[in-house]
């Protein structure tokens, strides 16, 4: 934003430090009001005719915005894209271990990329890879998707896994019933009170 002297336009419409429109005037003019308050004149709308400008404290100015955009950031989630190799000959233990790696990663919001290389002749055979992406994809479906279908690409065979979105129907099943009946009264006090 052009702030003070590198405000150039014969005419600008001024708006003051309270908010109210202070009407239009020479750049030099809007510079010495504010000056005279000991704040910067801002441009706020350079392409407005004539263009926008605002008596402000710029530095504190740009400090707030600074700060906004720390905060944004922070709301902010970055989805990461976490890579599984596995392989034709992937053995049992090691298959369930890649598993439960990309459980962790999913049930932390990333996306996970499953690649199964082909080697030598093992190209001959993508039937065996597709089955064990298949596999893979299958032990993770309680909490991934699968976003992009198995793909070859060169010798590897793709496939990316997305998080669940949480639903709201699980949230409502994993609280307790609140009971709205009262409790009943024991058998030994009915009985008392009859008597009387």
């Amino acid at each position: 934003m052009p702030i003070n002297e590198e405000i150039r336009e014969k005419e600008i419409r001024v708006i003051g430090p309270d908010g109210n429109p202070l009407g239009i005037m020479s750049s030099k003019e809007a510079l010495q009001i504010a000056q005279r308050e000991n704040l910067d004149l801002v441009n706020i709308s350079p392409k407005a005719v004539p263009p926008v400008c605002k008596i402000m404290n710029y530095g504190k100015y740009r400090f707030e915005q600074a700060k906004r955009e720390k905060e944004a950031k922070k709301k902010q989630k970055t989805v990461e894209i976490k890579e599984i190799r596995l392989s034709l000959k992937i053995d049992t233990h090691d298959f369930e271990t890649k598993v439960n790696q990309a459980k962790k990663f999913l049930e932390h919001g990333d996306r996970v990329k499953v690649a199964i290389r082909f080697r030598g002749r093992e190209m001959a055979h993508p039937e065996l890879g597709n089955a064990t992406i298949k596999r893979f994809a299958d032990a993770c479906a309680d909490v991934g998707v699968i976003d992009k279908l198995p793909k070859m690409e060169g010798r590897s065979l793709i496939m990316f896994i997305s998080a669940k979105p949480a639903s709201k129907t699980t949230a409502k099943q994993t609280k307790k019933p609140v009971s709205e009946k009262p409790a009943e009264k024991p058998v030994e006090e009915t009985k008392a009170e009859d008597q009387e």
